[in-house]
């Protein structure tokens, strides 16, 4: 994995935008990288038949006004020791900030959600939900600041592992952010259970044969997922990187919410495969469960 040498973050103003760039100049400060915080207006127009939407025309007077605020907005964040660049930009923002991810290129994504009341309900602003399906980059979501329960700096990072070579990819990443922010790793492997949900059946109430094979299979599973977890960790992790491997049973979105929560971590990272496809199905997956629910920023990294 490439390091991180130019970090993307587009911003709307809103506090969910002030979150992002704090997190945006957190990784910059660790990393060295270059920060540039793109805002992207979009014209309001009236349609003319026959004519393409003027998206490339705007008042001087609001573009001014535009660039004031947003050097007003970057006074918020802390900025100091860090090389950073503001554009604004004129458009439909999507496809703007994907021409601006490409053009830089940009190494890291840092955008902010925006939740609708309700936990259970939060809901991503459509801009983000296009962003982290469509970004040839890392992507990190920064949840609203009043549901974060995160920290910066980093002080515990979790990585989720399904031992394919993008999740391996993802905990290279993890492990290097670890590093820059001296933060402790927990690598996690989840086995998916056949109960989705607690609580699991009473072996008690099983009979005996049937209940001494269903835990001597799921010893073997922890077995030889802990062997394999220790594995890649002494390759991919660094001596100067602590990580430690858990193993999870159950539905893996659940379990990685759970263990962040057990762990207090202040970063989820995932490794997600696209089949080959920018836009297959990448919400509703276990992906997508994990932005929309955690308390944490999420990095995803697509193979």
């Amino acid at each position: 994995m490439p390091r991180i040498a130019r970090i993307l973050c587009p911003i709307d103003f809103s506090d969910a935008s002030v979150h992002a760039v704090e997190q945006a100049a957190a990784i910059a400060r660790w990393s060295g990288a270059t920060l540039t915080v793109l805002n992207v207006e979009h014209p309001i127009f009236m349609p003319v038949p026959t004519l393409p939407p003027p998206f490339d025309r705007i008042p001087d007077v609001r573009l001014s006004a535009v660039r004031e605020r947003m050097t007003a907005f970057i006074r918020t964040a802390s900025m100091d020791r860090i090389k950073t660049t503001t554009m604004v930009d004129i458009g439909e923002p999507v496809a703007k900030i994907l021409e601006h991810v490409a053009s830089l290129p940009a190494d890291l994504v840092v955008i902010g959600t925006h939740g609708a009341t309700g936990f259970e309900h939060l809901m991503l602003g459509s801009v983000t939900e296009t962003i982290l399906r469509k970004a040839r980059c890392p992507v990190l979501t920064v949840p609203p600041r009043a549901r974060t329960t995160s920290l910066l700096p980093f002080r515990r990072i979790l990585c989720a592992v399904d031992f394919s070579e993008w999740s391996i990819e993802a905990l290279t990443l993890a492990a290097s952010l670890a590093g820059d922010s001296r933060a402790a790793l927990d690598v996690v492997h989840v086995i998916e259970w056949p109960w989705d949900e607690p609580p699991q059946p009473d072996l008690r109430e099983l009979p005996p044969a049937q209940a001494s094979a269903l835990m001597e299979f799921r010893r073997y599973l922890e077995v030889s997922a802990t062997k394999r977890l220790e594995a890649l960790i002494r390759a991919a992790v660094p001596d100067t990187c602590i990580a430690e491997p858990h193993i999870y049973h159950g539905k893996p979105y659940v379990e990685l919410l759970l263990g962040a929560a057990e762990h207090d971590a202040d970063l989820i990272v995932i490794g997600v495969h696209s089949h080959g496809h920018v836009d297959l199905a990448l919400f509703g997956s276990t992906t997508n469960q994990v932005v929309r629910r955690a308390t944490c920023p999420v990095l995803t990294l697509r193979g």
